[in-house]
């Protein structure tokens, strides 16, 4: 099955929704998806767009994605995190999911990166082979931490910045 990979457009978002609503299906999250597809236009194709993604197509269908966005590390400097990697369910396995992982590599590679990251589920041992199939890193010893928005607005902070 022939399929290309180019950057992501606008008119991509509409698609890009039910890729993240079909991963969070997938990773026994679906309700935790609170973005919109207005959130999706203004933050990844706006004026201060803050992450950039590739769109995997099969004709003019979009089968896949990846989203990614630059941060830093005060140790390798420049990095590149991908955030999600998604190809719809009936067309894995015929290689978007690799040309996609590629597209980002090359992107960080481009830029200069000092470092690629990504996280993956424990349990996803389909994925977890995909990047161990690249020689990567997977680092068992980080504990990730995050607040939702929801406890973040109800924090009492000591000071104002």
């Amino acid at each position: 099955m022939e399929f290309t990979i180019r950057k992501g457009r606008i008119e991509d978002c509409e698609s890009y929704l039910k890729l993240i609503q079909e991963l969070a299906d997938y990773e026994k999250a679906p309700d935790e998806v609170s973005i919109t597809i207005e959130n999706l236009e203004q933050e990844g194709f706006g004026i201060d767009a803050i992450f950039g993604s590739f769109t995997a197509l099969q004709g003019n269908e979009v089968i896949g994605m990846a989203i990614y966005y630059e941060k830093y590390s005060t140790w390798k400097g420049r990095s590149l995190y991908l955030e999600d990697l998604i190809v719809t369910e009936d067309k894995r396995g015929i290689g978007a999911g690799k040309a996609l992982f590629e597209a980002v590599m090359l992107e960080a590679k481009n830029r200069n990166c000092g470092r690629m990251e990504w996280q993956v589920l424990d349990w996803n041992q389909p994925a977890i082979d995909f990047y161990k199939s690249y020689g990567a890193d997977l680092d068992p010893t980080w504990i990730n931490g995050r607040f939702q928005k929801k406890q973040l607005q109800k924090f009492n902070f000591s000071q104002e910045i």
